[in-house]
């Protein structure tokens, strides 16, 4: 199961794929996507392992760069 008390989780060293549906404009239309997606094969078998994060328009999100974590660091 990928969802504790903290919400929907996904570790990719251990298996999951994380996929994006899309970057939509309103709350409902992530909700809409949403019914579509649990419909779909794979995405049906986890129908509640599904995240949405809002984000502003024409806003920076990563201002200072990132770094490499190789496997086993």
């Amino acid at each position: 199961m990928h969802v504790d008390q903290g919400g929907v989780f996904c570790d990719e060293l251990d298996g999951d794929d994380l996929k994006l549906l899309g970057i939509y404009s309103s709350v409902e239309r992530v909700e809409e996507r949403l019914r579509q997606a649990r419909l779909l094969p794979g995405f049906r078998d986890e129908p509640d392992c599904f995240s949405y994060d809002p984000y502003e328009l024409d806003e920076d999100e990563w201002t200072s760069g990132f770094v490499r974590v190789m496997p086993g660091e």
